[in-house]
């Protein structure tokens, strides 16, 4: 059996977080190239870089190429580096996710003082917006750079629910607004 690298760990533990299934798995000699398939049936690329102290342009770059040659419309790099400003900017423009170094190699979901988060779907946001009399930005916020909403793969803008277990309400439900951050 094979010793995974924690770049390759985090990534796996991503595919699990977020219920994508593995379709195929690549190696290369700097990166191992993950294809999965997304929750709503397409298809999505998991780069991940291994041993890289800075994370540049350049992969950036050859991700997106990836994605246009097998025609994928999402893409995402994991590393456990520092990601440049030019990378970050050119991976917003492409629309490609960058999983920050601090994301864990663990579902942190396990441990017990970390309660459920799940993304609100549209409908029943409106439905809770209009219950509540407000707007969605007079909810209580969550930094989009939190580990558990990294997890969920929840972006600016979206709504979390979260479920706590209590001793003396049963469960505990709150809302938050995930914040750029």
């Amino acid at each position: 059996m094979k010793i995974q690298t924690v770049e390759e760990r985090k990534v796996l533990n991503l595919i699990e977080l977020r219920g994508y299934k593995l379709i195929k798995r690549e190696e290369q000699e700097d990166a191992i190239n993950f294809i999965v398939k997304l929750s709503r049936g397409k298809k999505a690329v998991i780069l991940c870089l291994l041993n890289r102290k800075v994370v540049g342009v350049l992969f950036v770059r050859k991700l997106r190429k990836f994605m246009d040659a097998i025609g994928v419309e999402k893409g995402v790099i994991v590393a456990n580096a520092r990601y440049t400003f030019a990378s970050k900017r050119e991976a917003r423009k492409y629309g490609i996710e960058l999983i920050p170094r601090r994301f864990p190699p663990f579902n942190i979901f396990k441990h017990k003082l970390v309660p459920k988060h799940e993304i609100l779907p549209p409908e029943k946001v409106k439905d809770l917006l209009k219950e509540l009399h407000i707007k969605p930005h007079q909810l209580p916020r969550i930094k989009a750079s939190d580990v558990a909403v990294i997890a969920i793969g929840a972006k600016t803008g979206d709504i979390i629910k979260v479920t706590r277990k209590s001793l003396t309400a049963g469960k505990h439900v709150s809302y938050r607004f995930v914040a750029p951050g």
